[in-house]
């Protein structure tokens, strides 16, 4: 994941906005959820557990520079594996399709709109939406590696001054 790594010390900076999306009842769909969790019990300021709603949320999207999106998306990798993608991107790989009641695509449009806000989409690619409380060892794997990269990107960045949160 030191890709990855890269790519979010590349694109994320100012304020951000970590908002966890999906469902806590279908396995890896709660992926967001369960990764928001994890960062706000870290003590990462700035995070929203949206689950299915996240709508109700993106009034808060302009006190901030970023809102990252964490979720379970089918996005074609092998299951547990990342992927960053910016609006544009969501948009086009997520126009309207979505298990939650507004597309990806819509909701990143909308963060944006302020004309001062950058949406982006951490997706992690499911192993399992069948109905369970839990994720599957593989994105539970998944979950502990990226709480331990962005709590660890969030700490350089407070030590650099720069606010990643």
């Amino acid at each position: 994941m030191s890709n990855l790594r890269e790519q979010l010390e590349q694109n994320l900076s100012g304020r951000v906005c970590f908002m966890g999306l999906g469902n806590t009842e279908y396995g890896d769909d709660g992926f967001g959820v369960r990764l928001a969790e994890e960062l706000m019990a870290a003590g990462l300021p700035h995070v929203v557990i949206a689950g299915t709603t996240p709508d109700r949320w993106l009034g808060q999207a302009a006190d901030f520079n970023q809102v990252l999106f964490l979720d379970a998306v089918d996005w074609g990798g092998t299951p547990g594996s990342a992927v960053l993608l910016n609006s544009t991107e969501i948009a086009s790989r997520f126009p309207q399709v979505s298990t939650h009641k507004i597309s990806l695509g819509a909701l990143a449009k909308w963060v944006e709109m302020n004309g001062t806000t950058k949406a982006w989409l951490l997706g992690v690619q499911p192993e399992s939406l069948r109905p369970s409380p839990a994720l599957t060892p593989t994105i539970e794997t998944t979950l502990q590696v990226l709480t331990e990269l962005l709590c660890s990107l969030a700490h350089e960045e407070q030590l650099a001054g720069a606010n990643l949160r």
